[in-house]
Order: C-alpha cells, then structure tokens, then sequence
C-alpha cells in the first residue's frame, strides 16, 4: 500500500517537474520567483540558460515518469533518493544568492523533504 502512494506521489513530482520545464518556454518571468533576486528575466542570455534548465527539468521528469512505468520501487526509490539533490542544491544556490529564506525552505527544503520521504518509502518497500 505505501508503495503504491509512493509511486503515485513520484510520478506527481515527475510531472510537476515537467511542468516547471515547460512554464520556462512560456512564462520564464515566473524563474524569479524561485528565489534569486534581482532574476533578469528580460535579458536574452537569462532566457537561454533559462531554456537549458527547461529542457533538463522536462528530461529529469521524463526519467522519473519512465521508471514509474517501467522500473521496480527499489529503482524508483534509487532515482528519487538521487534527484532529492537538485532541490537542496537548489536551496543552497538561493541561500548563497542572498534569496528569501521562504523560497530557501518554503520552496526548496520542503522539497527535498517530501523527496526524501517518497524515496524512503519505495525502499523499504
């Protein structure tokens, strides 16, 4: 049964992780509410590295959805105890950056959190 949970939430995070990787292409202003200040969200060179982060948070939740289809919970939970990563890096980044602390564990921390706890359980499943 927590399995179960598990890789529906895994798949949820996959598919919000899309979701961030495609509001990048349609709305790159929303980047500045991630907690960097002073984000140039009009500059044209923030907008082509904002795209290379889109295409690799589609990328990432597209592995995440795959091994969800495909992969056993050990290997779900393997890849989401790896991908927990990206958001304490990400908190790292803000908090070096001088950003709000709210993004830093609002956004972030609480992230890496629910991440953690979704890998745990597929794998003590």
């Amino acid at each position: 049964m927590l399995s179960n949970v598990a890789t529906v939430l895994a798949g949820l995070v996959g598919v919000a992780v899309i979701v961030m990787g495609g509001r990048a292409f349609w709305a790159p202003q929303g980047a500045a509410g991630f907690g960097i200040p002073d984000t140039p969200t009009e500059d044209p060179a923030f907008h082509a590295w904002l795209s290379v982060k889109a295409v690799r948070d589609i990328a990432a939740g597209l592995f995440i959805l795959i091994v969800v289809v495909g992969g056993t919970t050990h290997l779900l939970g393997g890849l989401m105890l790896a991908a927990t990563l990206i958001p304490i890096g990400d908190a790292l980044i803000v908090l070096r950056s001088g950003g709000p602390k709210s993004a830093v564990y609002g956004i972030h921390g609480a992230t890496a959190v629910v991440m953690l706890a979704i890998s745990v359980l597929l794998l003590i499943a």
